[in-house]
């Protein structure tokens, strides 16, 4: 089922973005970035959220994204954010000239868990799709919207009865970008393995 954009809200609006019907346009606000402490104990919490609530436990959320990152950790996605110690997403990120930088974070309890791997970076589009069962989630990535490869199979331990699906961009080091969020549905849960 294609998403309804009006049902989306901004957790964080930011100021340059136009949304429409069939999709969303967003050039993000620079030196901002969802992170949680790791190895090197940053933390970042200042990312603007377009989210929908669901209370439904079993689903896919799909979308595809178009992007023109240009400098070292720009970066796009989707996220489900509970609150600043538990939330997970799913993004791809410029990196330097030969690679882009695709990857899934998992925080629980404040605690990051990051994989990532990387592609071309003559690639500047990238559909995600999250597989929700209950408090176990499924993050898979597409080339072209078909045939989807899994990133990230995980647990979240607080998961709210109404959670939110959410875009995102973000400018970590401080050049924005554009990046269009289109082809926005959810749907049955897709993980079957």
């Amino acid at each position: 089922m294609k998403l309804d954009t009006n049902l989306l809200q901004w957790a964080r609006e930011i100021e340059n973005y136009t949304l429409t019907e069939d999709r969303i346009e967003i050039i993000p606000q620079n030196h901002i970035n969802l992170y949680q402490r790791m190895t090197n104990h940053l933390f970042n919490d200042n990312v603007p959220v377009l989210q929908v609530y669901t209370d439904d436990k079993y689903f896919a959320f799909v979308v595809r994204i178009e992007f023109q990152c240009k400098r070292r950790y720009d970066q796009c996605g989707i996220v489900v954010y509970m609150d600043s110690k538990n939330w997970l997403k799913a993004s791809i990120g410029y990196e330097n000239e030969e690679f882009h930088r695709l990857g899934s974070d998992v925080t629980n309890n404040g605690y990051l868990d990051w994989t990532s791997t990387n592609v071309d970076a003559s690639i500047e589009s990238m559909w995600f799709r999250l597989n929700r069962r209950e408090n176990d989630f499924c993050i898979e990535n597409s080339i072209d919207g078909v045939r989807y490869k899994k990133m990230h199979i995980c647990h979240m331990f607080n998961v709210a009865k109404v959670i939110p699906l959410g875009l995102y961009a973000c400018s970590v080091e401080g050049v924005s970008f554009k990046v269009v969020f289109s082809d926005i549905e959810i749907s049955d849960c897709k993980w079957i393995d």
